[in-house]
């Protein structure tokens, strides 16, 4: 069963910076990509930042501010803000799933969620 859970969500002021982390167990974490979605009030939840095989994607929106890592020796992706914006504010969302070689990546199984609250 796959498990995936979430932290580091919280409260920053604007130009602040954030990291969250997911550790994933139940999967042979090395052989997946990961990803990280957010959903805000009232919005679609949205594809932030994915990660395979040295193969990164963003959302045009988080270029230059967010990072996605990942290391496989603890099972675990991270997703490094800064230069936080209010608008990033969203419950976030760790993902496991598959990624083509352009970039393209298709979400499976989805971890609880973490807040990050922007304030202006």
């Amino acid at each position: 069963q796959v498990s995936l859970v979430e932290s580091g969500g919280g409260l920053v002021q604007a130009g602040g910076s954030r990291r969250l982390s997911c550790v994933a167990s139940g999967i042979i974490f090395r052989n997946n990509a990961m990803g990280w979605y957010r959903q805000a009030p009232g919005k679609q939840r949205e594809l932030v930042a994915a990660i395979s095989n040295g193969i990164t994607t963003y959302l045009a929106s988080v270029k230059g501010r967010f990072t996605i890592s990942r290391d496989n020796a603890k099972n675990t992706v991270y997703l490094q803000m800064n230069n936080l914006k209010p608008e990033d504010t969203a419950v976030y969302y760790c993902n496991v799933g598959a990624m083509t070689s352009s970039g393209t990546y298709f979400p499976a199984d989805w971890g609880q969620g973490t807040q990050v609250t922007v304030s202006a």
